[in-house]
């Protein structure tokens, strides 16, 4: 509550006037918002009540910011799902004609795999094989490629559209269109969740997650794939945790790898933290909801059909590097050939394993215990920096870490937006040089510069985790927004740690952070 001041009002004064001074404000905070918010009658005022909206509440007005860039974003793939005559008979089908797919920018992974995948012909995932050539050039037996929990989604989404499109009193389509839009759906309800997620989570800075909901990475990658689904368990799982229910937290993080492995990830920040503060009961809880939803969902596909219930592995362990991966980079701009697949796991697991030990050891001596969705962020960006896989859409994995970790708008802004035109050069480079395309060194060129982005961010979360005082989330005496259990815990590592390679330094009273505000500013409407 601010103190009382004397107003002129044209009219009386309400008699209650509480508000939640407590929330961030950016239209005061952020030249940038402020900048924007003139076209929309400028910043909130100074002596405004906050929080008393009953319809437009900040989380609707997100939710809503996310429906729209959703739409944008299936807009843009709209194109790949159009009909025209194919073949010599004129028949109707799907027109990738003249590689529609990568003039327009229009390719999603959803629309091939429907036929590539056997979903057309009304398959059961991991029970139906076929034989496709190998890297080889020897034949070999395929089964779906996706984790369970992704797998029977899309195996829900076809049974859906075939239902659909045998129902003569529903409108019409080409049966993969159909099954698109169900997809689309489907993905689009886990994103909205996903910024639900993210604007619980960020506590006093809601507004943090417009950069979620609005993000340019959705106009392009949020039906790529279907990662869509694994953000959604990962910012729910972080939101449960938030709320100190680590039963919920891990099973929804255990669902997520079930979905897509790079929930698990965010175990070892928990680990790290948890063993600075002492708090391993709630841990292990969390890890052992995670371990029995993953084995609930995974193990009757498991043992009924374990040959293709390990495709998923067995892929990712013989693929090679990814036109995205820095090894592919650094290939194409050097004109070195590379590794066998053998060494190239070694190699990249071997980095990301000195990249959790970096961070490890920044999370331990930190003079001020880090913040999890620090830690999360580091982690995951470490993972793709050093995997040998990045797929285009792997980057929405970061967009709600970072909006967490990292508060600085146009930063994320910028990196978002950099990370997102990743996806014009890579459609001409596919469209070949033959076609008018553009060479691989435009397309790797880009990449690089992505990921120097994404290590910049790495090394401002780095600066702040050393720092405190620099970070906006801890201003007015917050800790973390998203710790549960380990907010506002002191340092109290188990006894059987020995003293020497204990945390040297005791968490104290946070330091005025760096942010300035007025003091009727504080809060977001």
């Amino acid at each position: 509550m601010t103190e009382k001041r004397e107003l002129a009002s044209p009219g009386p004064l309400v008699a209650d006037r509480r508000s939640a001074d407590w929330r961030d404000a950016p239209g005061w905070t952020d030249p940038t918002v402020s900048r924007l918010s003139t076209g929309i009658g400028g910043p909130v005022g100074r002596y405004a009540l906050l929080g008393r909206t009953r319809f437009f509440t900040p989380l609707r007005a997100l939710l809503l910011l996310a429906v729209v860039f959703l739409a944008l974003g299936w807009f843009t793939k709209a194109a790949c799902i159009q009909q025209g005559p194919v073949g010599e008979n004129g028949a109707l089908g799907l027109d990738w004609g003249d590689n529609r797919q990568y003039v327009a920018m229009c390719y999603s992974d959803v629309v091939p795999l429907y036929g590539a995948e056997r979903l057309s012909a009304g398959a059961f995932p991991y029970k139906t094989s076929w034989e496709e050539p190998g890297p080889d050039g020897q034949s070999q037996v395929r089964y779906m490629e996706y984790p369970v929990l992704a797998g029977l989604y899309q195996y829900v989404s076809m049974r859906a559209a075939k239902a659909w499109d045998a129902a003569s009193w529903l409108p019409g389509g080409l049966q993969v269109a159909i099954y698109f839009d169900i997809v689309a759906v489907g993905l689009a309800a886990a994103w909205l969740v996903t910024v639900w997620a993210t604007a619980l989570s960020a506590g006093r800075r809601i507004w943090d997650a417009a950069l979620v909901a609005a993000s340019p990475l959705i106009v392009v990658h949020a039906f790529t794939n279907f990662d869509a689904l694994a953000t959604a368990f990962a910012a729910g799982g972080l939101l449960a945790w938030a709320r100190r229910r680590p039963v919920l937290a891990g099973v929804l993080f255990g669902l997520g790898a079930a979905t897509k492995l790079y929930p698990l990830l965010l175990f070892g920040p928990l680990l790290l933290l948890c063993l600075r503060t002492g708090k391993l009961r709630a841990l292990g809880q969390a890890a052992g909801a995670a371990a029995a939803a993953w084995l609930a969902v995974n193990l009757p596909i498991m043992v009924l059909y374990p040959r293709g219930w390990a495709e998923f592995f067995r892929l990712n362990t013989e693929r090679g590097a990814d036109p995205d991966s820095i090894y592919n980079v650094a290939r194409s701009l050097t004109g070195w050939s590379g590794w066998d697949t053998s060494t190239l796991n070694s190699v990249s697991l071997l980095l990301f394993a000195a990249a959790c030990g970096g961070i490890a050891w920044l999370a331990w001596t930190a003079p001020r215990r880090p913040r999890l969705a620090q830690l999360c962020f580091l982690v995951v960006a470490a993972f793709l920096l050093t995997n040998k896989v990045w797929s285009p859409q792997y980057s929405l994995w970061l967009v709600p870490l970072a909006v967490l970790a990292l508060p600085h708008r146009r930063i994320l802004l910028a990196w978002m937006t950099i990370d997102a035109l990743v996806w014009v050069p890579r459609m001409y480079f596919y469209l070949g040089a033959e076609n008018k395309g553009l060479p691989e060194q435009w397309f790797t060129t880009t990449v690089l510069l992505r990921d120097l982005a994404v290590v910049a961010l790495c090394a401002l979360v780095v600066r702040q985790i050393l720092r405190p005082a620099e970070d906006l989330v801890r201003y007015g005496f917050v800790d973390d927004p998203v710790g549960g259990v380990l907010d506002h815990a002191p340092d109290a590592p188990p006894r059987w740690i020995p003293e020497g390679v204990r945390p040297g330094a005791r968490r104290t009273s946070p330091p005025e952070s760096a942010e300035r505000r007025t003091p009727a500013s504080s809060a977001a409407p």
